[in-house]
């Protein structure tokens, strides 16, 4: 009980200092000082914080319990203060960030803290990180390496407590073609919205044949596109975006030169490094949680998972439909259970069986 009003009274306080993607240095500054009051070991990377346990022991597999202290910039339809916790009848915590992931923050905490005063077969170390809306580089991308041995991990994101085990990746595609300009009154140049058409069409109508059982099919859809300069000249030049939703059977690398044998455009990718993540559902973890009755699933939106070389699942409170949203809340009462099934899921955990 005790440790349900510490986590509610420390995400009060988060919601109430600003904390956006790449600005997360106040809300970092803050926690590292309410954890070395509790008596941890802070290791900070820029504005990353993570605890491990005392009596690390190297023999022993690494558990790691991540979640995300940065949030996407409030959007317009909010009716309260998104940065004044607002709780007006007990059973809705209001505030950015409250879901998303401020509540997965405080749960995964407070369990580590009781998981680490008990024997456990494994180390347990917390890292609340940056950056994690952005996907950026200084995020848990930047702490991975100075961590040892970790051999599985507890991401929470808003996922009602369920354990989603796969996770759709991410590229974002950059596409040109290229025409030539002539004046629109005369039959001349060669019009590049026309060259391109065939490549939006076959990036919306083609379908990879390997399909997931959890997170379905791979998913393109072309989101923005530009050409042309003025109504009378014939454009030279188009380009549009295309989002690419991976599954587990093929990595981003995959993904890209396939579709660079089926297109006519130039294709280039702002990054491939977000891809699909898949834990099997036989891994101890996911057992556990099955007998907890709890439901595996796999989650179309990505996480700092798409980082993370080794098996993890994603599983926190919350609902991510309330997540970017005007409103944003976390009912009281998903922390207190999400404390407690941590801990459950999690205490004399065998990672190795």
């Amino acid at each position: 009980m005790e440790q349900f009003y510490d986590a509610m009274d420390l995400l009060k306080r988060m919601i109430s200092i600003p904390s956006f993607s790449r600005e997360e240095q106040q809300v970092a500054d803050f926690l590292e000082a309410q954890w070395s009051r509790a008596g941890h070991r802070v290791n900070r990377q820029g504005n990353n914080l993570w605890i491990s346990a005392d009596g690390f022991d190297a023999a022993k597999p690494t558990l790691l319990l991540n979640s995300h202290i940065d949030t996407v910039r409030p959007v317009s339809g909010w009716t309260k203060d998104a940065f004044t916790p607002d709780e007006p009848e007990g059973d809705r915590l209001y505030g950015l960030g409250s879901n998303d992931a401020g509540a997965s923050v405080v749960s995964l905490y407070e369990a580590f803290t009781i998981l680490s005063r008990r024997d456990q077969p494994y180390n347990p170390v917390f890292l609340a990180s940056a950056e994690e809306e952005v996907s950026g580089k200084g995020g848990v991308e930047s702490v991975l390496p100075l961590l040892s041995g970790v051999a599985f991990a507890v991401v929470g994101e808003p996922t009602g407590m369920q354990p989603a085990i796969a996770e759709k990746g991410l590229m974002v595609l950059d596409c040109t073609v290229t025409g030539r300009a002539g004046h629109a009154a005369r039959d001349e140049g060669v019009n590049a919205i026309m060259l391109a058409v065939g490549d939006v069409e076959w990036f919306d109508r083609y379908r990879f044949p390997d399909e997931s059982d959890l997170s379905g099919p791979v998913k393109m859809s072309v989101t923005q596109i530009q050409a042309g300069t003025q109504h009378n000249v014939i454009p030279d030049r188009c380009t549009f975006v295309v989002d690419v939703r991976s599954n587990e059977f093929y990595s981003n690398e995959e993904l890209l030169r396939q579709i660079r044998e089926h297109v006519r455009c130039e294709v280039t990718p702002r990054s491939t490094r977000l891809n699909s993540s898949h834990t099997d559902i036989r891994h101890p973890f996911v057992r556990r949680a099955v007998m907890m009755g709890r439901q595996p699933f796999g989650s179309p939106t990505l996480s700092d998972q798409a980082l993370m070389p080794f098996a993890s699942v994603k599983i926190g409170p919350g609902d991510s439909a309330r997540s970017h949203s005007a409103d944003e809340y976390i009912r009281p009462s998903e922390i207190r259970e999400a404390i407690d099934m941590y801990v459950m899921l999690l205490d004399g955990l065998d990672l190795c069986k």
